[in-house]
């Protein structure tokens, strides 16, 4: 079942279609980001901060967030945990 993932400001990702988050400091990962600036392929959603993230989905949109990769990380591995059952 999908879940959507805050990644910051009130945006949130489709949690089936995250393929990767990563940090925006390596070159290959600038390379990538420079070449879908400009077209619907980027998503940015840092609100005008620094990109601290890159999250790459399925359907190769690259979206831009303002909080670390880790955290991300918590928040789609605290997305996949079951819900609690709750008792009556």
């Amino acid at each position: 079942m999908a879940r959507l993932i805050n990644i910051g400001f009130g945006n949130v990702v489709n949690s089936d279609k995250i393929v990767a988050v990563v940090s925006p400091e390596a070159a290959p990962i600038k390379r990538m980001v420079q070449s879908v600036r400009g077209t619907n392929a980027l998503v940015d959603a840092t609100q005008g901060r620094k990109t601290k993230a890159v999250i790459v989905t399925t359907d190769n949109i690259l979206v831009l967030s303002a909080l670390v990769p880790e955290t991300i990380a918590k928040r789609f591995s605290d997305a996949e945990k079951p819900d609690p059952v709750l008792k009556p």
